[in-house]
């Protein structure tokens, strides 16, 4: 019963952090899981974190600094579907890479700074 009530605990934070927005991958699993199961938890969470999220961790602080810092362009973007974590941009979106590190790229969606993987123009991070 306890490993029942376990697995079901994990699958619902794991499914509510992606849901967010807030996925931290294996990790985050493996904390979580930590505190609500302990060592077997841990397990379990890691898993199931990086099935929910392992592809996508947050960029480094300096990205992030410079995203923050970068102008606001005349004409900000604008985009039919809500802009979340993991969904790609669509193609017209012009994605500007980030200098310091090829790695990631960034656009301004309104008001808010969005990271991008430009490979994959996945949404890596957003910026309120």
């Amino acid at each position: 019963m306890k490993r029942i009530i376990l697995a079901a605990a994990m699958t619902c934070m794991a499914a509510s952090a992606y849901a967010d927005g807030a996925v931290t991958g294996a990790v985050g699993g493996a904390a979580t899981g930590a505190i609500v199961g302990g060592p077997i938890g841990a397990g379990v969470g890691a898993v199931v974190g990086g099935v929910a999220g392992g592809v996508i961790d947050p960029p480094p602080a300096k990205v992030v600094t410079y995203v923050e810092q970068a102008p606001m362009p005349a004409q900000p973007v604008v985009v039919q579907e809500r802009v979340k974590v993991g969904v790609a941009l669509p193609p017209d979106v012009v994605v500007t890479p980030v200098p310091e590190d090829p790695n990631y790229g960034y656009v301004i969606v309104g008001q808010q700074r969005v990271i991008v993987e430009p490979q994959t123009r996945k949404v890596v991070q957003v910026i309120q």
